[in-house]
């Protein structure tokens, strides 16, 4: 993980972003991956601040700023051609920043608050049909090799079946250990999702009966802090390897080129809406922490509607 050694940072500021790293890091346990988006949105404003201010940037800078000048940053970002959601994200960075800064007395200022977030028009997730995911649960044997091991088939098709059967994010189902396989007796996973905040998820008899079948076939130990699923060489699956079985399933079964891992998770919750459950449960089982996060597939339900009424009612 990059850090912030800029040449034009003062110490106090350095020191700052050291700590406000470990933060991030170990008190809120954010995603690799979102902590390195952070990482890059600071360093681009601190760079931005540097020939916007002309001069090296220190706390006191960061305390004078006014509400023009985060958004002359947005501005500047926005000519550059960054998307509306990449801004958010900017500014997300910031605000937490402050208030990290505010928190340990180190700084404060709240202009940073007064910076309308840009639009973002959001698109409403494309499941696949019921249909096709029962087929994709149990077709990776049609889009492998002939030579292929049996073993690989069907560790994806568990994979596949918890992707869908239990609405698992794809990390979520490959980070996996051997102590966490589901079984007759206890068939849930404690999952541990975005912010580290752990859920419980119900696996389907179809979906332990699939992993039981796999466990047996893998010729790689499986233990209590070995991953569950296994790549070919002995290491921990890539998630590329089921983007592209999704990919070669595209192709066989004439599935949407939107038919991808994550998708099967967008079909799990439309189905499950679809079939009568409520939101707020379909809210824990997928780990979102806001409500509003979970109240788009109420969009695809009314699409879905909208569409069999066009194509049933006599007058539509």
């Amino acid at each position: 993980m990059a850090d912030f050694t800029l040449s034009f940072v003062q110490d106090d500021l350095k020191q700052a972003l050291g700590d406000w790293l470990s933060y991030t890091t170990s008190e809120r346990q954010l995603a690799e991956k979102t902590i390195i988006s952070y990482q890059r949105d600071l360093r681009q404003w601190l760079e931005f601040l540097r020939d916007y201010k002309g001069q090296e940037i220190g706390l006191k800078v960061l305390e004078e700023l006014a509400v023009r000048d985060f958004r002359s940053f947005l501005a500047f970002r926005r000519r550059e051609g960054t998307s509306s959601r990449s801004l958010s994200r900017s500014l997300s960075a910031l605000r937490m920043f402050y208030r990290f800064l505010e928190r340990r007395g180190l700084a404060k200022n709240h202009a940073v608050r007064a910076v309308q977030m840009p639009k973002i028009g959001h698109s409403v997730p494309k499941p696949i049909t019921e249909g096709k995911a029962r087929i994709v649960m149990t077709g990776s044997d049609v889009v492998h090799r002939e030579d292929i091991p049996e073993w690989v088939i069907s560790r994806d098709s568990a994979v596949l079946t918890l992707l869908y059967g239990s609405g698992l994010r794809i990390s979520e189902a490959l980070n996996l250990n051997g102590n966490q396989t589901p079984t007759e007796g206890h068939p849930v996973l404690v999952i541990k999702g975005k912010g580290g905040k752990e859920r419980l998820t119900p696996v389907l008899p179809v979906g332990i009966e699939a992993i039981a079948d796999y466990v047996e076939k893998c010729p790689f130990p499986i233990g209590a802090e070995t991953p569950l699923f296994y790549g070919e060489k002995g290491k921990r699956l890539s998630p590329r390897i089921i983007q592209l079985i999704m990919q070669k399933m595209r192709g066989a079964f004439g599935l949407a080129d939107t038919a991808t891992p994550h998708a099967l998770r967008h079909s799990f919750a439309t189905h499950l809406l679809g079939h009568g459950a409520d939101l707020r449960e379909i809210q824990e089982l997928l780990g979102h922490a806001s409500l509003s996060t979970t109240q788009i597939y109420t969009e695809v339900n009314r699409e879905q509607l909208l569409r069999v009424y066009d194509g049933a009612h006599p007058r539509a």
